[in-house]
């Protein structure tokens, strides 16, 4: 496991585990530590040994928000640290998925890490909130990424409130996938890693690239012909030839490695 300051790094079960641990500020969002996440992401992207990305936090908390004292984009040793748009744009433009591991109280900026993610896995009992009204500001940059997965129903209230919610809430308002008791958090965790890593490599980059790119479609004509060359491309692929040989032999694939 290699550790910087304010975070840790760590392969497990083919993912790269990023774990913000500054315990003592509940994980806020300090220049350093926005730095070190981004450090980490770049290594993860180009990380052989992963095939996804999970980003956690110490307990108690996953991310309180920024860092009032050292916030993000702030001067670390007489330079500019990283901008946090950056980090939240790392991990969507991410190759590989991204898992948010929500241990405990995420709060403002912190939900821009869960928004960003492709996926988020929550504690039930950890608790949410958009609390940047409550000091005279407002979720922002975090809004390019949680709006689309709230929607601007869901928003409104949120975001005009600072209205707590828990992780069973986040799920059923589309900001997050799951939730589970804290004990069983990384189980369940493990159990998307698992599944991400029994399918092609290519193919699960080549999904969140289909996921981001259909969307922005300007009509469905050009949506078709596109993703019907999309899909011919990966039929001819020799991931999807091995895929349908074990497939058809009943037996796990064996991937190739280029």
């Amino acid at each position: 496991m290699a550790q910087l300051e304010a975070t840790l790094y760590e392969i497990r079960n083919g993912a790269a585990w990023i774990t913000l641990n500054r315990p003592q500020n509940r994980n806020a969002l300090s220049a350093v530590l926005v730095s070190e996440l981004y450090e980490h992401l770049l290594a993860a992207n180009e990380d052989p040994a992963a095939r996804s990305i999970v980003i956690t936090g110490t307990d108690p908390a996953f991310c309180a928000g920024a860092d009032l004292k050292s916030p993000p984009g702030s001067m670390i040793e007489g330079r500019r640290a990283v901008p946090y748009p950056q980090v939240l744009t790392t991990i969507v433009e991410s190759p590989k998925p991204v898992i948010a591991a929500v241990n405990g109280a995420a709060f403002a900026g912190g939900l821009g890490l869960v928004g960003a993610s492709d996926i988020a896995i929550a504690s039930a009992e950890a608790q949410f909130s958009f609390s940047e009204v409550r000091i005279g500001v407002i979720p922002a940059v975090i809004s390019v990424v949680c709006i689309p997965k709230l929607g601007t129903h869901h928003a409104m209230r949120l975001f005009v409130t600072g209205a707590r919610f828990n992780g069973t809430q986040a799920v059923e308002m589309g900001l997050a996938h799951r939730a589970v008791p804290r004990a069983e958090l990384e189980a369940a965790v493990d159990e998307e890693v698992d599944m991400i890593n029994r399918g092609g490599p290519i193919a699960v980059v080549e999904c969140k690239k289909l996921v981001r790119r259909v969307p922005q479609y300007a009509n469905m004509e050009d949506a078709f012909r596109e993703t019907a060359e999309w899909s011919g491309r990966m039929f001819r692929s020799d991931e999807a030839a091995e895929g349908m040989a074990a497939f058809r032999e009943k037996r796990d694939a064996n991937w190739p490695t280029s």
